[in-house]
């Protein structure tokens, strides 16, 4: 903070000497240590209420979190599976019937189409092979 050195306390301590005088001195220097005394104090008590000021913000915080959790717990405590399906189950059928009924309304409902049947040969039937050789089909084998 103050960066006094020892020549400057020597130099303050003589000025001191002269200008008070050595009678006055002890009482000045006593009301000097009071004085100092008082600033500690208060510094420390401001300090300290810094500190506790410090403390309740996160005590504060902290309740609030506790507060956030002992929530979510009884959520948790209070927690149904079979009531959130069957809601979820409900509002999926509501909205599966609203979509029905608007799209029922916005077209009309077209009659249905019967299935076409083929009248065409079975695709298992395979034809005659070709002979591989034109020469080899003649009876005598002879080349023509």
């Amino acid at each position: 903070m103050f960066e006094i050195g020892w020549s400057e306390l020597l130099l303050i301590a003589v000025v001191a000497l002269i200008a008070i005088g050595p009678r006055e001195l002890p009482t000045v220097l006593r009301t000097l240590g009071q004085w100092t005394s008082k600033l500690r104090r208060m510094a420390s008590e401001f300090q300290s209420q810094f500190q506790e000021a410090m403390r309740e913000a996160e005590l504060a915080d902290l309740k609030k979190q506790v507060d956030d959790m002992t929530s979510q717990a009884q959520s948790y405590a209070n927690f149904d599976p079979v009531s959130e399906v069957r809601r979820e189950l409900e509002s999926t059928q509501q909205q599966i019937e609203t979509a029905m009924v608007d799209t029922a309304g916005a077209a009309a409902p077209s009659p249905p189409v019967a299935p076409a049947t083929d009248v065409a040969a079975p695709s298992s039937a395979t034809p005659a092979p070709a002979p591989a050789d034109a020469d080899a089909a003649k009876p005598d084998g002879k080349p023509a």
